[in-house]
């Protein structure tokens, strides 16, 4: 079904940059504008000058930043600062990263996916998405004619016939090899052998591909691709617009990590506040614990793994303890949620939280001066309710990617911002640029 093709990926020439650690970057949808200027500082040669430039004071429009990003990438492949591969490749990324404490490792392979329509269902979204973003991609889009930062997709690898593959060419020099950066490692591997490849395309041909980070991305390309369409002369089907480029990992992958997304909440009116737990309490049963008990966050993540019913638990509400909230009655539940959704969606946490909870008890997006946020960290979002930078959060669980598979499945997306898939692909490290596409 997914139509895969190898590409001359765009590199950072090791020659002229030995570090580099220093010049690559997140994706544009996690710089803050601190993060942004600390990239900046890193080194003139860093990628967040393309990923995602500093508007200037004397830009006078929009139109001037991607120009200046345009310039950029212009004079750096001159310079030879970049450079693409000789021969087409589908690349081995092994990302190497901590969290609680462990190591972990996500293996994927970078390549370039045909677009095609949703309604196809050949590559299928799992959660909604915002316009903005996509105005900024679509823009820059058209500036470089270029991928910047791959949209982290996941497969099924039957039989694990790619993997198989996969451990064989690891046995091999990587191009980049690269610790330290930010508390990660990079490993990456051009695969340039025509079997191989085709083999890996083979497989992967059978079946759809799941987006699970960089929907915005991907409907930018649509965008981009029906807007080069629209203009004369009459393109083909194989032209480098009609492909995007992404970090394709195994389901079953052990470093396939989806973080929930606890949201906090802020500018709760006190008279609301007053009665929200007589409120919850017509559609949860409702156990206290407190914070203090002995092994409280066992306790809690044992609450998040004994059952797959919906579930959740707030802190914030009264006092110093944890409500665990258990939904009374699911088919109540399940006809408060607006729109027409799988049974799937409606027992997902965070529909739960953000469908009865967030709009229904507390008129969320009616106006009002209630604020959302969110943290991917259980013991964060506590502490933030702790200093007072916020009134509530509600703990989800992870969801797993079985589930986000069969919402996909089921044609049905999940509330934005409903997992957070750690960590981040960088951007920088290869990058597709419409003119190196294998045909």
């Amino acid at each position: 079904m997914a139509e895969i093709r190898p590409f001359r990926g765009v590199r950072y020439n090791t020659v002229l940059i030995k570090d580099l650690s220093r010049v690559i970057c997140p994706p544009y949808d996690i710089i803050s504008p601190q993060l942004q200027q600390e990239l900046y500082q890193r080194s003139e040669y860093n990628f967040v000058r393309v990923e995602y430039n500093q508007p200037l004071s004397q830009d006078r429009t929009t139109a001037d930043k991607y120009a200046r990003v345009a310039a950029i990438m212009e004079q750096w492949l001159k310079q030879g600062i970049l450079q693409a591969d000789a021969l087409p490749a589908i690349y081995l990324h092994d990302h190497y990263f901590h969290y609680q404490g462990k190591e972990h490792k996500r293996r994927g392979i970078i390549a370039c996916v045909r677009l095609e329509e949703w309604e196809k269902g050949v590559v299928r979204p799992h959660e909604g998405t915002l316009a903005a973003p996509r105005s900024d991609r679509i823009n820059l889009l058209r500036a470089l004619q270029a991928n910047t930062s791959p949209i982290l997709a996941m497969f099924e690898d039957k039989g694990q016939r790619i993997s198989s593959l996969l451990a064989s060419q690891a046995k091999n020099k990587p191009i980049i090899s690269m610790s330290h950066v930010d508390g990660e490692s990079h490993r990456l591997w051009a695969i340039t052998d025509q079997h191989t490849i085709a083999q890996i395309c083979a497989d992967l041909v059978k079946q759809p591909i799941y987006i699970a980070d960089g929907h915005h991305r991907y409907e930018s390309a649509l965008f981009y691709k029906k807007e080069r369409l629209a203009q004369p002369p009459a393109a083909s089907e194989d032209e480098a617009f009609h492909f995007v480029m992404m970090t394709l990992v195994d389901f079953t992958d052990p470093g396939l990590m989806a973080l929930p997304p606890h949201h906090l909440l802020c500018g709760i009116p006190e008279s609301t506040l007053d009665g929200l737990r007589t409120k919850l309490e017509s559609l949860f049963a409702i156990k206290e614990r407190p914070r203090d008990m002995p092994g409280i966050w066992q306790r809690v993540e044992n609450l998040f793994t004994e059952t797959d019913e919906p579930g959740l638990v707030l802190f914030g509400l009264s006092g110093e303890r944890f409500l665990v909230l258990r939904l009374r009655d699911f088919a109540t539940a399940s006809r408060m949620i607006p729109g027409v959704h799988s049974e799937l969606y409606k027992k997902l946490d965070v529909s739960i939280v953000d469908h009865l909870i967030l709009e229904k008890l507390l008129g969320f997006g009616n106006g009002g001066q209630i604020a959302l946020s969110y943290t991917y960290d259980r013991k964060d979002a506590v502490s933030r309710v702790l200093n007072q930078e916020c009134q509530l959060v509600f703990l989800l669980r992870p969801v797993k990617v079985s589930i986000i598979k069969a919402v996909a499945d089921a044609g049905d997306r999940m509330p934005r911002k409903s997992t957070y898939f750690y960590p981040k692909a960088p951007a920088g490290l290869v990058f597709y640029s419409f003119t190196t596409l294998a045909e």
